[in-house]
């Protein structure tokens, strides 16, 4: 489950760079329920907190099908 897979990424790389749930909600602008939500996959999340909380992780995300190839654009760009 696809979902799944990226609560687990976000939670490992969350604790590897040391930060509770409460801090990478602060620095990504979000709410924490929000982060709690992504790392145990009980919700579907707005692309943009998605975006904003794998800037903080220095996730990449990518888009992939046979029609385009291309990186997600920043908020800001």
């Amino acid at each position: 489950m696809i979902e799944f897979r990226l609560g687990q990424i976000i939670q490992s790389h969350r604790k590897k760079s040391g930060l509770t749930q409460q801090e990478l909600a602060v620095l990504a602008g979000v709410g924490k329920t929000a982060i709690f939500d992504l790392e145990h996959g009980t919700k579907s999340p707005r692309l943009e907190t998605l975006q904003r909380v794998c800037r903080v992780l220095n996730i990449k995300i990518r888009l992939e099908s046979p029609f385009i190839s291309e990186e997600l654009p920043d908020e800001e760009g």
